[in-house]
């Protein structure tokens, strides 16, 4: 348990390089990795190391709170870039986007992909639009991508933002074993940032503030990267029959509405048809804890975690159905 300097541990550096290649034919090299102790540490060591205080960085909601915070946290400016829906689907408003990114006080770019809380995995002419309009702005991209390794979704395919030609390197890839593997509590992800000076500028900023990660987590990545093929499979299964499970039970519930999610665990339920004020605190009242819609940017929705037993999954939408049906009634 004593020290382990992360680049140091080659079979954990390995087993990321040879993961992305079989997941996603990216082929890096060890040096492009920058292990961090959560996405979080990292998307906010990006900011420190790309913007200057009072730039504007560009942030895509609804999105998971953190991400949100990080630009008042360094002192910038975040300007939002809604979702719409498109045939069905949640995606980003790229007209928004655009006419944003031309903004020169504009520096840096932060995208979920997987999309948290709404599940959406970003197609790979989305990507190059995002990538044109920021490489034609001169606006760096920092991609949170912890849940690319959770897609439900058999048509769809994950395009990690670093592996896009048009970034030339320059994109900061943001991963990890945990949320797929459950070791979040281990405090182990990785920047995976191809350009030296990028690279350069992200550590410097990191320098003293964020520390190494621990050799549990190391140990933990290479674990799950190696030996967990079959595990992984089998999750995939369980989490898409739970996913089709509350589609088709939120769509009998009426004031409820659900969009699959392509990816993750989570479904982002628009609760705005029940007309209360507080559809999170409608819903614990119910006896049901999900993530309150309004700290991921709208508070007329709610995000609930189906990374469960189905059997607890069955147990909720048993409350949600006959609480909501009685405030319908009264």
């Amino acid at each position: 348990m004593g020290y382990t300097l992360p680049a140091d541990h080659v079979t954990a550096n390995q087993a990321v390089v040879d993961w992305l290649a079989r997941q996603y034919d990216w082929q890096i090299s060890p040096e492009w990795i920058v292990w961090t102790p959560g996405v979080v540490p990292a998307f906010n060591v990006a900011c420190k190391a790309l913007c200057q205080p009072g730039d504007k960085v560009l942030i895509q909601t609804p999105n998971y709170p953190p991400l949100i915070a990080a630009p008042k946290l360094n002192n910038l400016i975040k300007v939002d870039v809604g979702t719409v829906e498109v045939d069905g689907r949640l995606t980003m408003d790229f007209d928004e986007l655009e006419k944003q990114a031309a903004d020169p006080a504009c520096k840096l770019f932060i995208i979920c992909n997987p999309m948290n809380p709404i599940g959406t995995v970003l197609t790979s002419q989305e990507l190059q639009r995002i990538a044109d309009i920021c490489i034609n702005n001169n606006v760096m991209l920092c991609s949170d991508e912890i849940h690319c390794d959770i897609i439900l979704d058999e048509h769809a395919k994950h395009i990690p933002a670093g592996k896009l030609a048009g970034f030339k390197g320059q994109a900061i890839t943001l991963m990890a074993a945990s949320k797929t593997f459950n070791v979040a509590g281990l405090g182990t992800s990785f920047a995976i940032i191809e350009d030296p000076s990028i690279r350069r500028k992200f550590n410097v900023a990191a320098q003293g503030m964020v520390p190494w990660v621990t050799v549990l987590g190391l140990a933990a990545t290479q674990a799950a990267f190696t030996q967990c093929d079959d595990w992984h499979q089998a999750l995939l299964g369980y989490l898409r029959g739970n996913r089709d499970y509350l589609v088709a039970e939120i769509a009998k519930i009426r004031g409820l509405k659900l969009l699959s999610p392509q990816a993750t665990f989570l479904a982002w339920i628009d609760a705005s048809g029940l007309g209360v004020d507080n559809p999170q605190k409608h819903f614990e009242d119910l006896g049901v804890g999900p993530s309150p819609g309004k700290d991921f940017g709208d508070k007329n929705c709610v995000r609930i975690n189906f990374g469960c037993p189905r059997s607890e999954l069955e147990r909720a939408i048993e409350l949600i159905k006959a609480g909501c049906q009685a405030h319908i009634k009264s």
